[in-house]
């Protein structure tokens, strides 16, 4: 019985997560759109390196966050 309020946090943090990495890639894929746009490139730097900057970021967070365990 004690498992499942571990059970129902762990989901709720793990649905934290998906929420924040969804909406923090929609930031930068707008925000390397944006400067691309602004900067008149002719290749789509910024909307390809802006995400996965933000995806590397977001795995470290990741295996901080699961080695203190």
């Amino acid at each position: 019985m004690s498992r499942q309020p571990d059970n129902k946090k762990l989901l709720l943090q793990y649905a934290a997560l998906t929420g924040e990495l969804m909406i923090t890639i929609a930031i930068a894929v707008f925000a390397g759109w944006w400067l691309d746009a602004k900067f008149s490139c002719s290749f789509p730097f910024l909307v390809w390196l802006l995400p996965l900057l933000v995806i590397i970021a977001l795995i470290i967070k990741v295996i901080k966050d699961t080695s203190k365990k």
